[in-house]
């Protein structure tokens, strides 16, 4: 048998158990996740949580460190938090068009029920029955519940000194006092650098440095005493310990500079030859630049054209809206709101009922966007079906083509310390914006019919105690968010009955 057959045989054969792996990988992300578009309640807060279960505690496609590095790149990039986390996730683990699939298995079940939802909204009568409202109510509170339950948990783990938790405390107050949309990337970036500033002991050194300048003037003022002797200052053997390490002069010697906790590896769980590169550097310039194109052409295309057809008009807003919103869904919908009511495409009690029942639906909360398209083309001449598909591709391609550009570097990037330092710190403001996030869907979350806009549900204790039963029974009795949001549903309807009925 000649050599070059042998070589045919062999290559067939790799190439043949190359798409059995594939096709393993393929079915074991269908397998594992293909439930999570129908049971992921509760919005990206929570979105997290279920993911780490998953894929770290249970299955170990990831281990803790990379699952945290993936967290703080989802966090600092535009687009759904969660939705990029599982793509990521399983691109990781088994490759980019896995990773793409596990994608849409993921938002298309939510996004098809937001399509069904637009129907019925577009045929009901502008009141809505009481119980109707009450069921709503019932559904956002307990909502609330939960975003603030995982709040709590992911605070936790990205929560590691003083300074997290700093960060942590900022980032909720300055979420819940200001809104726009340079402000939440601006946020980020100056957690990343306060953490990074604070691992590489910049601070520490301009303090300490300071203080010996004034030790010495204040030294030098201070003529010598000739009847004692030099003193003697006692101290602790560990601060002895610390100083010496320092060199002649009082200086650190470069070997004696901290280390950033971030440098340190943690044990991992998984085999370490996980690759995260997924494709050269080249591709990523490409994915990276088709992002940034294809904002060019729609931004042109909107300021150029004075009365662009409906469909381009739904995909420049919100491809925009995808492409500057920075901490997930909970940031998106005032930003729908003005792209899309203010465009006079869909009414304030129509955006207002999508809004209650995304919050209790399950999958990504950019679902929403499908809503809104659907309702934003009817009555034109493109059919609501086509509106709702240009929606769901304007809204989710910016974020998902930015998150595979980055992961094609990540290797190279993930070594540097800095790196992880500055990440360390966009975590830590990313769960604070989640306490945010608790704040502003308190605010609206009690609607009725005379309340367009939505009103706070502490306007009546009976959603505060809704609100507190949804975080109790998560965090004491194990109680599932689904289940928990599906409790606060009824405890509305009982509310109707008692009060209103």
């Amino acid at each position: 048998m000649s050599s070059a057959l042998l070589t045919r045989i062999w290559t067939t054969l790799s190439e043949r158990l190359q798409l059995e792996k594939r096709g393993e990988a393929l079915w074991a992300m269908v397998v594992k996740t293909w439930y999570l578009g129908f049971t992921s309640f509760g919005g990206p807060s929570v979105h997290f949580q279920i993911f780490h279960k998953l894929f770290v505690e249970k299955l170990h496609w990831i281990d803790e460190q990379i699952y945290q590095e993936l967290f703080g790149i989802c966090q600092a990039t535009p687009g759904p938090g969660s939705t990029k986390m599982l793509f990521c996730i399983n691109a990781v683990h088994s490759g980019w068009f896995v990773g793409l699939l596990a994608f849409f298995i993921w938002s298309l079940p939510g996004a098809l029920g937001m399509y069904g939802l637009s129907l019925g909204v577009a045929r009901v009568n502008e009141v809505l029955l009481g119980p109707v409202y009450a069921l709503l109510t019932g559904l956002n509170a307990a909502t609330v519940g939960i975003i603030a339950l995982a709040a709590v948990q992911l605070g936790e783990k990205a929560i590691t000194d003083k300074l997290s938790r700093l960060v942590v405390v900022v980032g909720g107050c300055a979420g819940i006092l200001y809104t726009a949309l340079w402000y939440f990337p601006v946020l980020l970036v100056a957690a990343g650098i306060a953490t990074l500033l604070w691992d590489f002991k910049v601070p520490q050194r301009t303090i300490k440095a300071v203080h010996n300048a004034l030790s010495r003037e204040s030294t030098t003022e201070q003529p010598p005493n000739p009847d004692h002797g030099p003193d003697i200052e006692l101290q602790p053997v560990g601060q002895l310990d610390s100083q010496n390490s320092l060199g002649v002069n009082g200086k650190q010697d470069d070997t004696s500079i901290a280390v950033p906790a971030a440098e340190h590896e943690e044990p991992r769980i998984v085999p370490a030859n996980i690759r995260m590169d997924l494709c050269s550097w080249q591709m990523s310039i490409v994915l990276l630049g088709t992002a940034i194109a294809m904002l060019v052409v729609v931004l042109v295309l909107r300021g150029v054209l004075t009365a662009p057809p409906r469909g381009l008009s739904i995909f420049a807003n919100l491809y925009l809206a995808g492409t500057i919103i920075f901490g997930g869904g909970p940031v998106v919908i005032p930003l729908l709101r003005t792209y899309v009511v203010a465009e006079g495409w869909v009414t304030s009690r129509d955006f207002l009922l999508g809004l209650a029942i995304i919050q209790a639906f399950p999958g990504p909360n950019f679902n929403f966007a499908v809503y809104l398209g659907s309702l934003a083309t009817m009555g034109t001449s493109l059919p609501s079906a086509v509106g709702a598909l240009i929606a769901y591709l304007g809204i989710f391609t910016p974020g998902i083509l930015i998150a595979a550009g980055l992961m094609g570097v990540w290797t190279r990037l993930r070594s540097q310390r800095w790196l992880k330092s500055f990440l360390r710190g966009v975590n830590a403001l990313a769960v604070g914006l989640v306490f945010t996030a608790v704040y502003r869907l308190w605010q609206i979350g009690y609607i009725d019919a005379e309340h367009s806009v939505g009103q706070p549900l502490g306007n009546d204790a009976w959603w505060v105690v809704v609100t507190a039963t949804s975080f109790v029974t998560g965090r004491w009795f194990g109680l599932n968010a689904a289940a928990a949001i599906l409790l606060g549903g009824v405890m509305g309807l009982v509310w109707y009955g008692a009060v209103k009925a």
